[in-house]
């Protein structure tokens, strides 16, 4: 047991070494050799002055914006951590903010679950495995049974819930190398349940994690869920993440008139700090039933007219460097690719995954 943490410890590197001496979070039981993962950072976080290192808003932004936006932004969605090792079996041990672990129109692995990829020899990411929760805690065996070989994994935290704590766990004697968050700057997406993540079946599944695999970006996403309606409250925190670029995609929570009022000043806000930064500004996707259902249709092209004569509106004013992505282009014309006619399933983020690319590489080598 003590030389393979001699061996263990020594892989980690200088950051973490000694580690297990001095700090709880660190465990040896079982033969399994446990690594809390706030010891080299996770990811997707664009504040360190949280509550709750998970938190997605910093801790001042309590009672600045809305309770509700508050509320959802101690969800863990977006977030990811990476690591390398050579185990042929990866555990965690995990525990959620919540005991609702799912909801009605998406599973428990979506909602408050954890999700293994792996990096495979051409440096493509590939799903490997998912976390699906019983219990607000878990430890547990991720996966076992893995081909030997050193390689980089990932395990993107939980959508709709806030994570407590995670530790992984690789058999004693092996090798398990941190690999620290990305400096570079990152992809900010702002929105809706849609950028939130509903209801994709695993973490790793919405267009803001696939887009950040495709491009090789790290991402932040601030999608709160009913309550993504261009908030200047809001817009103040993202004046303080130096983006690579901003995605901001509110329509489906926002009504005419909330858009012909905000629209303009929430882009104002990140000029005034970023002149330079591509922002993408998104339609609204087609509601599936649109096509037989007037209601929806209104709903669609009304919202859809406003966006795009403010648009019009910062363009004459000589706002450069924006971008615009038509709804229609977000789901398929066959319209199977929800849950309820409204949040994409994985097939839908996919989609929105493909509307999205061509326009970020396009905005990002131009900028």
């Amino acid at each position: 047991m003590q030389t393979g943490r001699r061996q263990f410890l020594a892989a980690t590197g200088s950051l973490l070494a000694g580690l297990s001496a001095k700090n709880p979070a660190w465990g040896f039981a079982n033969d399994i050799e446990w690594a809390d993962v706030r010891d080299w950072g996770v990811e997707g976080r664009g504040f360190h002055d949280t509550a709750r290192y998970f938190d997605r808003l910093p801790s001042r932004a309590k009672g600045v914006v809305r309770d509700a936006v508050w509320n959802l932004s101690r969800h863990s969605a977006g977030m990811m951590v990476q690591f390398r090792t050579d185990a042929t079996e990866i555990h965690v041990d995990h525990a959620v903010t919540s005991s609702s672990l799912a909801m009605p129109h998406m599973p428990a692995t979506g909602v408050s679950g954890l999700d293994l990829y792996a990096q495979d020899e051409r440096g493509v990411w590939k799903w490997v495995a998912v976390l699906a929760p019983r219990e607000q805690s878990t430890k547990k065996a991720m996966v076992t049974g893995l081909r030997p070989g050193l390689r980089n994994y990932a395990i993107y935290l939980p959508l709709y819930n806030g994570t407590e704590h995670l530790r992984v766990g690789v058999p004693a004697g092996g090798t398990f190398q941190t690999v620290a968050p990305r400096q570079q700057r990152p992809l900010v997406f702002y929105g809706t349940s849609i950028t939130h993540g509903a209801c994709a079946s695993r973490p790793g599944m919405p267009h803001p994690a696939i887009l950040g695999r495709r491009l090789n970006m790290p991402v932040i996403n601030l999608g709160f869920s009913g309550n993504g309606r261009m908030e200047a409250e809001v817009g103040n925190y993202l004046q303080e993440l130096d983006a690579a670029a901003f995605v901001i995609d509110c329509l489906p929570n926002m009504q005419a008139g909330e858009i012909n009022e905000r629209t303009v000043p929430l882009i104002q806000q990140l000029r005034d700090v970023y002149p330079g930064t591509p922002i993408v500004i998104v339609e609204d996707r087609s509601y599936s039933g649109s096509w037989l259902i007037e209601e929806q249709q209104r709903r669609n092209e009304g919202s859809r007219a406003a966006l795009q004569a403010q648009y019009k509106r910062l363009q004459d004013s000589g706002v450069d460097g924006l971008w615009y992505i038509d709804g229609e282009t977000l789901l398929g014309a066959d319209r199977d690719d929800t849950t309820d006619g409204s949040h994409p399933s994985d097939l839908g983020f996919f989609r929105h995954a493909d509307a999205m690319e061509p326009v970020l590489r396009q905005a990002l080598k131009q900028a």
